[in-house]
């Protein structure tokens, strides 16, 4: 399983300026991330990884990263991406995976066969984002600039993707 200890060490490779910040408490899941480092929910990241059905029913695993406090749903995942079905993946999967513990996946060092994408609406300022680092006593800070510029992956569109529609979809069945 990946750790805090081979993400400082690729960062360090990578050059990036970051910090390891040691938690007062254990973390089970990155939605106690904001809470556990006194940070807004905007500030801290969530990799959300799904199992999906393509229209042609091929299935795969994918990778979403997006802000604590705008977690993916499903539908709107697959609405963008034009998927037949998208589900949570369960915890087995996303340890095999991604090589971290489910709920503590970073979105770094993430395999690259495993398809990811980025929430485009991810902060892009100067300021620290907190995320997870695999491990329940560690968190790892860095500049949101310096994130995107590392993350692999394509930027998705989930501003008001609703499962139901867009709102002019929605208005014209009315």
């Amino acid at each position: 399983m990946k750790d805090a200890l081979a993400i400082h060490r690729w960062l360090l490779a990578h050059q990036v300026h970051h910090e390891i910040v040691r938690l007062p408490r254990p973390m089970t899941c990155a939605e106690e991330l904001p809470e556990t480092v006194s940070a807004a929910p905007e500030r801290c990241l969530l990799v959300t990884v799904l199992e999906v059905a393509t229209r042609i029913g091929r299935e795969a695993v994918i990778a979403v990263t997006s802000s604590v406090a705008a977690p993916p749903r499903p539908g709107a995942v697959g609405g963008r991406l034009g998927l037949r079905q998208v589900r949570p993946a369960p915890a087995h999967v996303v340890n095999a995976v991604t090589d971290y513990a489910d709920g503590l996946v970073c979105p770094l060092l993430l395999p690259e066969s495993l398809p990811t994408f980025i929430d485009d609406r991810l902060i892009t300022d100067a300021e620290p984002i907190f995320m997870t680092t695999g491990e329940r006593h560690t968190a790892l800070t860095l500049g949101a600039l310096d994130l995107l510029t590392l993350l692999p992956g394509k930027m998705l569109d989930l501003r008001g993707a609703r499962s139901g529609g867009t709102r002019e979809a929605v208005a014209r069945r009315h």
